[in-house]
């Protein structure tokens, strides 16, 4: 068994694929439309057949108010994974990512927050070698 998608509530389709793809480096996977109805997904570069993440359009009251009160108690909505924190951390600054949280050591490795600018908090992890 095999996690191939996972999603995250977006308030912007359009402005949350500017942001995965441009900012955070992640390529277009999927893109169509059924109605009102649009299935758009990214995938990592270094992945391109692994895991997609759907960016989901968040127009249903209770998964808002699930969203909302998941960024406000800094919940992040999703985690990444790096080998190299803080050259991620730098290259995402640069294309004009708010981090809420820079990169910051813990007994387990490296995490930093940042904001996706569609209603969410996201986190990316550099985990230690042992």
């Amino acid at each position: 068994m095999k996690i191939k998608l996972t999603s995250v509530y977006v308030d912007d389709q359009e402005k949350a694929l500017r942001f995965y793809t441009e900012v955070l480096g992640f390529t277009k996977k999927a893109d169509f439309s059924q109605g009102p109805f649009r299935w758009l997904t990214v995938a990592s570069p270094e992945e391109p057949d692994g895991t997609e993440l759907q960016l989901f359009l968040n127009d249903n009251p209770a998964a808002r108010a699930y969203q909302q009160a998941m960024f406000q108690q800094s919940q992040p909505a999703a985690m990444f994974y790096t080998d190299d924190l803080q050259s991620d951390y730098e290259r995402i600054r640069a294309r004009g990512a708010e981090f809420t949280a820079p990169p910051a050591k813990f007994p387990w490795g490296l995490m930093a927050r940042l904001n996706d600018t569609c209603g969410n908090l996201i986190q990316i992890t550099q985990l230690a070698r042992w």
